[in-house]
């Protein structure tokens, strides 16, 4: 497949701008709504803070995949509707949440409805595993909604520090990019540059010390739309390894909320009951600052999906890359680190 490099820049340089110009209206927004974060124990702010920006992200994403909806050959427009319409649903349950905190059970039974609505339009995991093969392809349903409500959580959870999950889903979605890429899946390769230019359009406001958070209009959009992309565009061309592949690919939020529920459980504790046991507030707790830990948390998932592209190319060569990639990535982090550290003990 040939691929149009230009239509991917130009997908993801729209959705950059789109979402940085609409971060200040979705600030407004949220002020006139109420949609405010009130400073708590397990919180990282001491102010309040306008927490509906994710409206920003949004916008910015599904205005340029309908701007530029004539020049992308969709593989499968029932697919995407059905996409958008589930989407939608999960944005305006945020929207409603982040203004009057919602309960849990409600929002996890909308969640299962938005979930379900993809797998209607024809968005399934189909896994082929053997000898399990034919069970697992009756189970495509279960095993894909709990997939995308998974991850919709998934990413919410991890939204705890300034710019950690705009970074972190920024940095997924272009792992997920490069994967769509080598299956040739021209309508997620555009969905996923699109996803990763709102959230980086969106980073500069958010990043510490923050203007605006987005709130759960944003992450749970952000775990929605990487779930949904991972399965149009990954899961469908490396049949046994896509899972793998998909969960290395989107790496931290996974594993973080995977130690979260059995940490939780461990404890006898409610599954979806908030505490400070996430891997970033870990981070706080050693002294690292809000920046630093972010910095950490960007490496980890940078790592992964490098390794994620790397099981999907199968190539010696490429682990030689990858292994140096990691090498300089590492020393990257520690540096900036060290810089920021340097300068929070000047001031």
């Amino acid at each position: 497949m040939i691929h149009d490099w230009v239509l991917y820049i130009a997908a993801f340089s729209t959705a950059f701008a789109i979402s940085n110009v609409m971060t200040p209206v979705a600030k407004k927004l949220s002020l006139k709504l109420g949609a405010i974060d009130m400073p708590k124990k397990r919180g990282m702010h001491h102010k309040p803070m306008p927490r509906m920006g994710g409206i920003a992200i949004v916008v910015g994403f599904m205005a340029t995949v309908i701007l530029l909806y004539n020049f992308v050959d969709y593989s499968d427009v029932k697919k995407l509707i059905g996409f958008f319409i589930g989407a939608l649903i999960i944005v305006v349950l945020g929207m409603v949440d982040d203004v009057k905190n919602l309960p849990a059970k409600f929002k996890f039974i909308v969640q299962i409805i938005a979930a379900l609505i993809p797998v209607i339009f024809g968005i399934r995991i189909h896994v082929v595993f053997w000898p399990m093969t034919y069970a697992l392809l009756k189970l495509s349903i279960p095993i894909t909604v709990i997939w995308i409500v998974g991850l919709t959580n998934a990413v919410n959870l991890i939204d705890g520090l300034d710019g950690l999950a705009a970074g972190v889903s920024s940095i997924a979605a272009i792992c997920i990019m490069v994967l769509c890429i080598l299956t040739g899946d021209e309508t997620a390769v555009v969905l996923t540059a699109s996803l990763a230019g709102s959230c980086l359009g969106f980073l500069p406001r958010n990043f510490n010390p923050a203007e605006i958070f987005m709130g759960d209009t944003g992450a749970t959009f952000l775990g929605y739309t990487l779930a949904v992309t991972s399965i149009l565009g990954v899961f469908k061309g490396y049949a046994m390894i896509a899972l793998m592949v998909s969960v290395l690919a989107i790496g931290f939020p996974i594993f973080d909320t995977l130690f979260a529920i059995t940490r939780r459980a461990a404890k006898h504790q409610p599954i979806m009951q908030a505490d400070r046991g996430h891997l970033h507030h870990k981070l706080i707790d050693r002294g690292f600052s809000q920046r630093q830990a972010v910095m950490i948390l960007y490496g980890i998932s940078a790592v992964c999906g490098l390794v994620a592209i790397f099981i999907a190319l199968k190539d010696a060569k490429t682990l030689v890359v990858v292994l140096f990639a990691v090498i300089v990535l590492s020393l990257l982090v520690f540096y900036v680190n060290h810089r920021i550290k340097s300068k929070d003990e000047q001031q």
